[in-house]
């Protein structure tokens, strides 16, 4: 399994703390079935005013200290951006790094509100030549009044990745109703960790994989997990990739979760 999202490389952003836990992380990815990891530290102006230049450094330090420790996990560099802008100038100008220096890029929106232009800001980040890859809208507190917008633009060649965590429940019911029916309806591209320690958000896979393998087939399970991985970090086109399954939706969990957000809404 590639992992393109995980806040591992140590002291940089609010992932890994010191070198002992982004060792610790390596490990037990690597007892997950984890194979590549992307180091994804956030970008963004005035809180993580992290560049392209150090954390390919980075990458390499701990790619050093991966093979003094005897792990078996490879790195890739990345990073997870946050929606400005500039994005696409950003990108042009190696201020944001793409993953493993690929067309394909992580973009974080905001997690509260909905913002003015994202589809703008994205349709320019396409029309530049790069793919983005929304993180985690599962997660997004605006989906349940905005989640037309996110499937027009999983239709419209934004690729969506969801957290492993979200599958499985580990973060709750929420995310998880969103994350299982993104998938069942087929805008789901990769699922990833988006891990930041050992224990509250682990670098771990296996147990999302087998979920989503119930929901849409072992095939899926594997594009999700390996083959689009794959194919983003040898930089290949997503025309030729494996499209997005979709299965029917259950109406009972989707009808008793519209009834929840009526209640809250309320």
């Amino acid at each position: 399994m590639i992992d393109l999202h995980c806040h591992i490389l140590p002291g940089i952003d609010d992932g890994a703390p010191d070198l002992g836990t982004a060792l610790d992380m390596a490990r037990m990815a690597v007892e997950d079935g984890i194979t590549v990891t992307a180091c994804t530290p956030h970008i963004m102006p005035g809180v993580y005013d992290n560049v392209p230049s150090s954390i390919r450094y980075r990458v390499e330090l701990l790619r050093q200290a991966l093979q003094e420790a005897g792990i078996p996990l490879d790195l890739v560099a990345g990073s997870d951006a946050h929606m400005r802008p500039d994005f696409a100038a950003a990108i042009r100008e190696d201020r944001i790094l793409t993953l493993d220096n690929s067309r394909y890029v992580l973009f974080e929106p905001p997690h509260n509100l909905a913002p003015l232009r994202l589809e703008e800001c994205l349709f320019d980040i396409q029309l530049a030549g790069y793919v983005p890859v929304l993180t985690h809208p599962e997660r997004l507190l605006w989906i349940e009044r905005q989640y037309a917008l996110i499937a027009h633009l999983a239709q419209a060649g934004v690729w969506m990745q969801i957290t492993a965590g979200s599958l499985t429940g580990a973060m709750g019911k929420r995310p998880q109703y969103w994350a299982e029916r993104m998938l069942s309806e087929g805008l789901v591209h990769i699922l990833a960790s988006d891990a930041h320690n050992c224990t509250t958000r682990p670098p771990m896979l296996s147990q999302a994989r087998a979920v989503a393998a119930q929901l849409v087939g072992a095939e899926e399970a594997t594009h999700l997990l390996v083959t689009r991985p794959l194919g983003i970090v040898n930089n290949v086109d997503p025309a030729t990739l494996p499209a997005s399954a979709a299965v029917p939706r259950v109406p009972e969990r989707a009808s008793l979760w519209q009834r929840v957000v009526n209640v809250v809404r309320a």
